[in-house]
């Protein structure tokens, strides 16, 4: 690269420097805007507003482009020379992970949960029947593996370890449904799983009892038993619910 190439376009060190920067500033943006709409913070049909001052001035570049995935999430509206407004919650994409976490950090948690956990006793414990008939010798596998995982880290249910197993746990149900509506879900359960974690309000030490349901609902799905396989699910998000109803009442 010539002298003249770096006054040009800087040298690659500086570009990458940069491109981090904004990437950090598009986040930043996105999660501000966002989560101020999710809150109610701009009503609807209001313009979205300047950029706070923490985060300076950013490019048109970087607005631009944070507007396009709200509006892609459904948050917002683009009209040309109206500019982005707020779109009402029925337009909003409710099932994208992002907004699932802004809502979980919002004042409506407690509720945002329980909407949750009735998606969740909807989609589940069919997904463990389904398994039951559909799944493969993967399937069995990816499963036990999460289950033996989750019992590995139980002594630490609130930790990123317990967290992970616990996802790949409720993936690999979703996928062994043979599905794809189902499957389709699985970044809505595991925000749901992360939303527990990040809020602490998940246990210290895991339940013993939803350590036992989730062998079950494995052991069930390999012997293909499906109704005991769906009965089982059916217990372990019905668990899930009371607790969470127990530490948001705290």
């Amino acid at each position: 690269m010539t002298l003249r190439n770096v006054a040009q376009t800087g040298s690659p060190s500086l570009q990458s420097h940069r491109n981090a920067d904004e990437d950090s500033l598009h986040n930043r943006l996105l999660n501000e805007w966002g989560t101020a709409i999710v809150n109610g913070d701009i009503p609807t049909g209001e313009r979205m507003p300047e950029p706070s001052a923490e985060l300076g001035n950013p490019s048109r570049t970087v607005t631009r482009e944070v507007t396009r995935v709200l509006e892609y999430m459904g948050l917002v509206s683009v009209k040309r020379k109206a500019g982005a407004t707020v779109n009402p919650p029925e337009d909003w994409n409710l099932f994208d992970p992002q907004v699932i976490a802004w809502r979980l950090r919002g004042p409506n948690r407690a509720a945002v949960l329980h909407e949750l956990s009735e998606l969740r006793n909807a989609v589940e414990p069919t997904a463990a029947r389904l398994a039951a008939q559909r799944s493969q010798g993967q399937d069995w596998s990816a499963l036990t593996e999460a289950a033996i995982d989750m019992v590995a880290h139980s002594h630490e249910a609130n930790g990123a370890e317990y967290l992970d197993a616990d996802m790949r746990f409720h993936t690999a149900l979703l996928n062994a449904s043979g599905n794809s509506m189902f499957i389709a879900l699985g970044g809505v359960i595991t925000s749901t799983l992360q939303g527990r974690t990040e809020h602490e309000l998940m246990p210290a030490i895991a339940d013993p009892q939803a350590l036992r349901l989730h062998g079950d609902v494995a052991a069930y799905i390999r012997q293909g038993n499906a109704q005991a396989a769906q009965a089982a699910m059916r217990a372990i998000v019905d668990e899930s619910e009371d607790a969470i109803a127990q530490l948001t009442r705290q």
